[in-house]
């Protein structure tokens, strides 16, 4: 604590979660003194590895890597950091009460014949929808490397003004060149993708329920959304977006768990010079009159000095909690108090004695291709998925939750002792706050969880009774444990209104804010959330970009 007080640093990071550490790598690389302050006692925010249970290792909130900017792995060198991906292959799994299940993958034989067993015409139209898919993120790549062409507010020198000008006619004129290149037909179908809700994109191009509903839950993952929200075609898009070693939309798991990569980038900020300190709570920022930024406060007292804050937390936290009262524009602040907060995500980690004996498959201990990728439980048609929305429109936790499970000890022998297993679940639907309980009630969480084993336990017979011990965390959990306003995983919902120049409200999408010397670096700017990395160092860009001015 003392190295903090003992000067002015060039940048305060608030926040070691992966963007914060983003961040502070590439300012510590462009040569500004940068102290991360991180409030838990670990580094990593929602990506992060935990031993909860002795032996056992937990990516307690993010679990799947595919996001992470290419750009962000090659130039911060996160591989030779520590970064190992391990790929999926096959990489989900469905299975069905009648005894059928889906397996899909990169491999597109494999694909063909799985999708075969349920529509011919399905399995052929499917590697045309992957493809369509894959140019529609070509087109989008560009727009997530780079911040918004935002209009400069109280910008008054001309070469600035000029600056801009030239930036959002580059900007412009790029998108015009790639939606040229695509065509008008396939440009209609983007906008399609787009706005439609997913429900009509996937009826469009697939006639078979449990291929539809695999692909439907990427649509709605971490929000209060439903498949047929107008706008959750976006979502879908978004969840394809990323790679592993050059390949799109496949997803891995890192070896020691999602908090390896919060680690790797830590690991780079350090070399490159940043300071990052754990235990140490921003409880206000620092303010001058003139409406800038001075520094930040700590819970303990401490006060630490710099004119350039970087905010990892999400828009609610840094802007209602931590700047002080009056620094900010009414209408600024009324419109963060109304951005989207809401979350239907429950996640529990699980230790289990051995691998789950899906009934649709041959028995065997060891682990087979259902083990090894996205198992996808209670969502076998797009009418489950929406029922289990509607339950929690109408307050209750789904009665038939749907469970995206993972069992990344299958690929990765580092986080669980021999023969036993760590085992994800990524839940939905839970409302923040129910109206039959409360997710304080220690009775009434142990209901909602043993519901989901119960629901795992008709498609794999037993599975409750391997559990050696568990851990639990509701939208309000997320809250308080990771700092997720609402438990949204997001910082806040990906809708239409909420993204590109509208995130995270608008006028303000080029993640300066309306209080000089405070930015943005976190999943509530562009271009959003999931463990991406770009909002990190597109805020990094923006403040070398203004320390040069």
């Amino acid at each position: 604590m003392n190295a903090l007080k003992s000067k002015k640093w060039d940048a305060l990071v608030i926040g070691g979660g992966h963007n914060g550490l983003t961040s502070a790598a590439y300012l510590a690389r462009a040569g500004l003194s940068v102290a991360v302050l991180e409030r838990r006692h670990v580094i990593g925010g929602a990506a992060v590895t935990e031993e909860l249970i002795p032996g056992f290792k937990f990516s307690r909130c993010s679990y799947l890597q595919s996001l992470l900017r290419p750009s962000i792995i090659k130039e911060l060198e996160l591989e030779r950091h520590g970064l190992k991906m391990l790929r999926r292959n096959p990489s989900s799994f469905t299975p069905c009460l009648d005894g059928r299940y889906l397996l899909l993958g990169s491999d597109k034989e494999l694909n063909h014949s799985e999708i075969s067993k349920f529509s011919q015409r399905d399995a052929d139209a499917y590697p045309r929808y992957e493809s369509q898919l894959e140019s529609f993120c070509k087109f989008l790549d560009p727009i997530i490397d780079s911040h918004t062409p935002e209009n400069l507010e109280g910008v008054s020198s001309f070469g600035d003004k000029m600056k801009n000008k030239m930036y959002k006619s580059v900007f412009w004129s790029g998108c015009l060149h790639r939606a040229a290149s695509l065509g008008q037909k396939e440009m209609v179908d983007f906008m399609d993708v787009l706005l439609s809700p997913a429900s009509k994109v996937l009826n469009n191009w697939f006639e078979t329920d449990v291929l539809k509903a695999t692909l439907a839950t990427d649509a709605v993952i971490g929000s209060t959304a439903s498949i047929h929200t107008p706008g959750s075609g976006y979502v879908l898009l978004h969840h394809v977006m990323g790679e592993t070693h050059g390949d799109r939309g496949i997803w891995s798991y890192v070896e020691g768990g999602m908090g390896s990569v919060s680690l790797a980038i830590s690991c780079a900020a350090k070399e490159a010079g940043a300071h990052v300190v754990t235990s140490a709570e921003v409880s206000q920022l620092k303010t001058e009159d003139t409406g800038a930024v001075t520094g930040v406060v700590l819970a303990d007292g401490t006060e630490v000095h710099s004119s350039v804050v970087l905010s990892n937390a999400t828009p609610y936290k840094t802007f209602v909690e931590l700047v002080p009262d009056h620094c900010l524009p009414d209408e600024f602040l009324c419109a963060i108090k109304n951005l989207d907060y809401s979350s239907g995500t429950t996640k529990i980690n699980l230790a289990v004695d051995k691998l789950p004996q899906f009934q649709c498959c041959n028995s065997n201990t060891e682990a087979g291709p259902q083990h090894v990728g996205t198992i996808h439980i209670g969502a076998e048609s797009m009418d489950e998925i929406h029922s289990a929305c509607q339950d929690a429109w109408n307050g209750l936790p789904s009665r038939r939750p749907v469970i995206e499970m993972t069992i990344p000890s299958v690929l990765d022998k580092t986080i669980s002792p021999p023969g036993k297993h760590v085992i994800n679940l990524f839940i939905q639907y839970t409302p923040y706050q129910p109206s039959d309980g409360s997710w304080q009630d220690t009775s009434y969480r142990e209901l909602f969880a043993k519901r989901c084993f119960s629901l795992i336990d008709e498609y794999a017979p037993g599975f409750s009774s391997s559990i050696l011990g568990y851990d639990m965390l509701t939208p309000p959990d997320l809250e308080r444990v990771i700092g997720l306003t609402g438990g949204n995983i997001f910082h806040g919902a990906m809708g239409l209104d909420s993204l590109f120049l509208m995130r995270p409200v608008k006028g303000w999408s080029n993640y300066r804010t309306p209080l000089r010397g405070l930015y943005l670096c976190g999943s509530g700017a562009h271009p959003g959330g999931g463990v991406m990395g770009a909002p990190g160092r597109n805020a990094a860009y923006a403040v070398l970009e203004d320390i040069k001015k």
